[in-house]
């Protein structure tokens, strides 16, 4: 049977659908199929709580999204996208003798790299050294890290400062640049995105990556919620002659329609399970040794007003960290990593709607908030994740209407690419960077002739940015085309 279409993307992702977008740029004709009744994957928004609040379901905040060597270049403001960008990109809180050496109460990741000196006192210039020569070359910093890191690179030079620290572990880096309080708070925060302990390596390369963009392009999110974006990729691909088909699931390679390239936007698991004996068993195994990282507890909540921030900052930041020192989050960070749960766990907090009202009803706020824990783990983390915003926001209990919650089984069952509650794709520690999801120089590729993996498991990893579903469009076109 001839086919009929030349590419088709088994779902809809913001991987799957720069993938087709990618695809449909080059005139090929493309489809995607999605199991869910939305495109969006982890860019989803809906009313989980209360109506007329309006909650992102996964990805709240978007700083690899404006930061995006593809979504930046496409038009997608043409079909709805909007950054909104907070007062500050991130504030993180400190309590006790550690904030009464910092001005406010709370670190703050300023847009302005030379504000952000400025506040660390002593630390700032050991800040600015650090930082400056990664964001003075942002673009091509972003060109070179979310991309495989199996390729000779382009540009050697902001690449090779990246590296030099980077591969550092978090608590190393911090140990040899900062004195105070303060700038390790804010670098810890930034590395425990990682989802390792701090004392890995390469942690410190997440926090260069964050910091890196918050100082280059801010640290934003699209107006009325992440599906916003989301929305904004099926658009221009339908207007590139795309077609999307949701709420079709695939159990089988079988229920595709005939087409030269098929690219997946799922787990290594998920391959395994719709490929079938497609695949030669040696890669099989290979793909079955793909390792998948700690979950995560989710906490969406509507608000009768914004956060009582004890910290002035606080309450100008769209993305708060509270985990108290470097200290306290690397604990809470290896006693995850150890199968337990920290009794004062890291949290990451996203308030949209200080700066983006159209989400909740006039006066109200959402909230929304998580914590790494176990795989798998069943606990209800509410009152933990509560208690710490407590702990920095005193009175903040009062202020809730209703509270929506999400366990790692409910994240899966949500999406199973979400698997125990991996919402990155699987872990990412220097070895499974280099073999995502196996060591080979084309990583997207698999041994069968058409068929591709397009998902965060792939090179560069976890994020909303679209580079694992680019880049595998890339290796497919250069392949079949």
């Amino acid at each position: 049977m001839a086919p009929s279409y030349d590419a088709v993307v088994v779902g809809a992702g913001p991987n799957g659908l720069a993938a087709a977008v990618e695809l449909a740029r080059a005139g090929l004709a493309v489809k995607v199929v999605e199991a869910a009744a939305t495109v969006g994957g982890g860019c989803r928004s809906a009313e989980l709580t209360l109506p007329g609040y309006r909650h992102d379901v996964c990805s709240a905040i978007h700083p690899l999204g404006i930061g995006s060597p593809v979504f930046s270049t496409w038009p997608l403001e043409d079909f709805g996208l909007r950054w909104v960008h907070p007062d500050l990109p991130m504030a993180h809180p400190l309590d006790g003798r550690a904030a009464a050496g910092v001005e406010g109460g709370a670190a703050v990741l300023d847009h302005s790299l030379d504000a952000t000196a400025a506040a660390l006192g002593l630390d700032g210039d050991a800040w600015r050294r650090l930082f400056a020569p990664l964001v003075d070359r942002w673009q091509n910093l972003a060109s070179e890290v979310l991309r495989p890191l199996l390729r000779l690179p382009r540009h050697p030079g902001v690449l090779t400062r990246f590296g030099g620290a980077g591969l550092l572990p978090a608590t190393a880096l911090v140990g040899s640049r900062f004195a105070g309080d303060a700038a390790g708070a804010l670098f810890a925060g930034l590395a425990a995105h990682a989802v390792l302990p701090l004392n890995s390596l390469a942690t410190s390369a997440v926090a260069l990556l964050l910091g890196s963009a918050a100082h280059a392009g801010g640290w934003p999110f699209p107006a009325g919620g992440a599906q916003s974006l989301a929305d904004a990729l099926g658009g221009y691909l339908r207007s590139l002659g795309g077609e999307i088909e949701t709420g079709r699931p695939v159990r089988s390679l079988d229920d595709l329609p005939p087409a030269r390239a098929v690219l997946c936007d799922l787990t290594p698991r998920g391959l395994l399970a719709v490929s079938g004996d497609r695949l030669p068993a040696a890669y099989r195994r290979r793909l079955q040794r793909f390792r998948h990282g700690p979950g995560v507890f989710k906490v969406d909540l509507a608000l009768d007003g914004p956060v009582p921030w004890s910290a002035e900052p606080c309450r100008r930041a769209g993305t708060v960290h509270l985990g108290g020192t470097m200290e306290e989050v690397a604990a809470g960070e290896a006693a995850v990593w150890r199968g337990e749960l920290p009794a004062r766990p890291y949290v990451l907090v996203a308030q949209h709607t200080p700066f983006d009202p159209s989400r909740a009803p006039a006066g109200r706020h959402t909230l929304w908030a998580y914590c790494h824990v176990p795989a798998g783990c069943d606990v209800d983390m509410t009152d933990a994740i509560e208690g710490q915003i407590e702990r920095f926001a005193p009175g903040f209990r009062d202020r809730v209407l209703a509270r929506h919650t999400m366990a790692p089984t409910d994240f899966e069952r949500y999406n199973p690419s979400y698997v125990g509650g991996d919402i990155s794709g699987g872990v990412s520690d220097l070895a499974q960077l280099l073999a995502r999801p196996v060591f080979a120089p084309h990583p997207y590729r698999t041994p069968r002739s058409g068929l591709y993996l397009c998902s965060s498991s792939t090179p560069p990893g976890g994020g909303v940015h679209g580079m694992c579903g680019f880049h595998a469009a890339r290796t497919a076109l250069a392949d079949l085309f």
